[in-house]
């Protein structure tokens, strides 16, 4: 969503590197290309002039310590800016039982699958989730959310099927049976709207004045550009929106919308929409948010991911192999597949420091989610004898792994010459059992 924001304004602080005072000049030259940078990311002209005006104000004559550059110190300065910009976290509080969820949103804004990742990240907080739809409109918008309800432990599909109910009524059934069922959290999906009219916003009011929500969640794709805030200013005004819910934002859009959002509306944005799986749902912290679009990573959101990824004992389990040097082509694919579970290589990257140039070097080895993909492909074309003795694969095998996996004999080569160098990385840790650490401690000063 970020990434040509990010990559700007990346090469504009590497410029500032005098030390002493942040000169005025040096501000004015920084800013003017910030400035640009921000237009081009499609942020409120309004938005875009104030941040400068105020970054500037801020960064003028500050002292800069003898371990503080002056690219550093513009760099806290903004991202200090951007946090304030983004206001603080919106966390959801479900200490109402029902907490009944309302989205809206227009047509095409990926509100049903909103309403089931929501389902997921409640569930997988130990909450009982029910959800419901009242698009009585769109040809098979119920059944589509009562497939994507199947798609979560315990999750309840709040209505009749089959049964004409007008949207007052699917919301009474709903409250009746998340009542029966002793529901933890209620979420109501709307019909979407091509634009905004006064009908189906009016219905909008009635769907809210019946179920009394705790929360009204806006679903605004982030590809509408700076329409989305005339978009997100309309819903607010009829219908007093909570809370916003960007999707698409793994997409090429240029993310200005997210930044002019909070100051334009006075909503602040509570989750990020990162793919089209279930579990591809990001909460926005401004703090995590702020630090990854200014290129310094966000390592807590990275370990979180991590953590829902990987158990205990899977990790256990991966050490002792890695120690013992029976560490297989299975075992390698299964990381990988673990990979592709957390957003796969890119997305990793974009939450270390420095990952979009990390990034670049990566692609120009070959190394990308693409070659991800092929990788696995070539694993499953190996027999089982191969995956666990890679010495054995001469060249003839290679030229049949190839053609099983649709590849060629070049990729077979690479693949096993990553898993040789994987397997000398797991050869030092052996030698020394504290060198990881090490390494990763060093990795951490640089």
């Amino acid at each position: 969503m970020f990434d040509l924001f990010s990559e700007k304004i990346s090469g504009i602080f590497n410029k500032l590197r005098r030390s002493g005072l942040l000169k005025e000049s040096d501000v004015d030259i920084a800013l003017r290309e910030i400035r640009v940078a921000l237009l081009e990311a499609d942020v409120f002209l309004d938005v875009a002039k104030k941040f400068i005006a105020d970054v500037r104000e801020r960064a003028i004559g500050q002292e800069v310590t003898k371990s503080v550059s002056p690219g550093q110190m513009v760099v806290k300065i903004i991202h200090d800016y951007l946090v304030e910009l983004f206001g603080k976290p919106e966390e959801v509080n479900l200490g109402k039982k029902p907490y009944k969820i309302m989205l809206v949103g227009l047509q095409g804004a990926g509100k049903t699958t909103t309403a089931g990742k929501l389902a997921k990240f409640f569930a997988k907080k130990g909450k009982k989730i029910a959800v419901a739809s009242t698009d009585i409109y769109r040809p098979a918008a119920v059944e589509q959310l009562q497939i994507l309800s199947r798609q979560v432990d315990g999750c309840l599909f709040a209505q009749e099927l089959g049964v004409e109910q007008s949207c007052q009524e699917i919301c009474k059934t709903a409250l009746r049976k998340v009542a029966d069922a002793g529901a933890d959290v209620l979420i109501i999906d709307t019909a979407g709207r091509l634009h905004i009219d006064d009908v189906r916003m009016e219905e909008l009011v009635e769907i809210r004045k019946t179920i009394n929500p705790d929360e009204v969640t806006l679903v605004v794709d982030i590809m509408t550009g700076q329409d989305a805030i005339n978009i997100a200013k309309k819903f607010h005004g009829s219908v007093q929106v909570d809370g916003i819910v960007l999707t698409r934002v793994d997409g090429d859009a240029r993310g200005g919308v997210a930044l002019s959002m909070r100051a334009t509306t006075g909503c602040g944005i509570k989750f990020l929409c990162t793919g089209e799986r279930l579990d591809d749902l990001e909460f926005f912290d401004p703090e995590r948010i702020s630090s990854r679009l200014l290129g310094m990573g966000d390592i807590v959101s990275l370990v979180e991911k991590a953590q829902e990824t990987f158990s205990q004992q899977e990790a256990e389990g991966l050490l002792h192999k890695m120690r013992e040097g029976a560490f297989s082509f299975d075992d390698f694919a299964t990381q990988m597949e673990k990979m592709s579970k957390m957003g796969g290589l890119r997305s990793i990257l974009k939450m270390l420091p420095q990952g979009k140039q990390m990034e670049k070097i990566m692609e120009e080895q070959g190394a990308s989610d693409k070659a991800l993909t092929k990788n696995l492909a070539i694993i499953c074309s190996m027999t089982k004898k191969e995956k666990r003795n890679y010495k054995i694969i001469n060249g003839s095998r290679r030229k049949r792994i190839a053609a099983g996996s649709g590849t060629t004999v070049q990729d077979v080569n690479k693949l096993i010459k990553q898993y040789e160098v994987a397997l000398g990385m797991f050869k030092m840790l052996r030698k020394d059992n504290g060198g990881l650490a090490k390494i990763m401690s060093r990795m951490g000063r640089q």
